[in-house]
């Protein structure tokens, strides 16, 4: 009878099944892949290129993502390794964001010097210090760019925009397998503690954003003229509730042990309604 795996062990063997499955069926390729010869100029609106706009400078704040990122998950070397194939990936996502506004005529070298400069001047810090609390918020914050890419597919299906619809399937399958990585790390983190686990969920929940609200100048008002953001509704209906499903857990099992501080109560109801 083999030896139990051990909880570094069992993270290893995630990430592995996480690079096979991205190396065997879900790379792809910015230059080659991504239909550039069907770019439609008629199709460009100042509403487009701002919703563009927006993701590439959250994708921006890379850098700091991978480097504070890399400094909590270091002692492990599955989370580590992930990481630096995360990094990767999304490093991808900004490049191409880039790549369809500056092609499209939407933008110019000149702006986006312009915009880099503004998103270089402030450095994005991680919301908890914790490995498992940035886990929670990781597979939170996946899921929700994973929506807002799938309701931006959509959009460019119905307008027939074949080149954007293609940037938004490609990045879109990307974090969904995030998302998904992540729900498996916590499902792995409640065997080992589940009351740890969930109280740590339940304080990320409590004070859930995203990476790039408070670091690029307007940016709700962005999300909303623009028609990036995704409603809280939604987030709780197809992000928060399907992450819980996944992990095993519910909102009621948040509330029933007592990991919920009254102060943080409020923000939860509050995403549900």
């Amino acid at each position: 009878m083999g030896a139990v795996p051990t909880m570094r062990e069992k993270v290893y063997r995630s990430a592995m099944e996480f690079f096979e499955i991205a190396e065997q069926k879900r790379n792809w390729n910015l230059f080659g892949d991504i239909p550039w010869d069907k770019l439609d100029s008629s199709l460009n609106s100042h509403k487009k290129a701002i919703c563009i706009e927006t993701f590439c400078a959250e994708e921006l704040y890379l850098p700091d993502y991978s480097s504070r990122g890399m400094e909590i998950v270091r002692s492990s070397f599955g989370m580590a390794w992930f990481h630096a194939r995360w990094s990767l990936e999304e490093s991808k996502h900004g490049l191409v964001f880039r790549e369809y506004l500056v092609r499209s005529g939407m933008r110019s070298e000149a702006e986006f010097e312009a915009l880099e400069k503004l998103v270089f001047s402030k450095t994005w810090q991680p919301p908890f210090g914790t490995p498992r609390r940035m886990y929670c918020y990781a597979a939170l914050q996946e899921g929700a760019t994973y929506l807002a890419y799938k309701t931006q597919k959509d959009k460019a299906d119905l307008a027939g925009d074949s080149v954007l619809s293609a940037i938004f399937n490609f990045v879109g399958r990307d974090e969904a397998a995030h998302w998904g990585f992540y729900r498996k790390v916590i499902e792995l983190e409640l065997a080992e503690d589940r009351a740890g686990t969930l109280a740590d969920l339940a304080l990320v929940i409590s004070q859930f954003k995203m990476p790039a609200d408070g670091l690029i100048p307007n940016y709700q008002q962005r999300l909303k003229s623009s028609g990036a953001g995704i409603s809280s509704r939604n987030f709780v209906e197809h992000v928060l509730l399907p992450t819980l499903k996944t992990i095993g857990t519910d909102r009621a099992e948040l509330r029933s042990a007592r990991v919920i501080p009254a102060a943080s109560e409020a923000p939860l109801a509050k995403l549900a309604s």
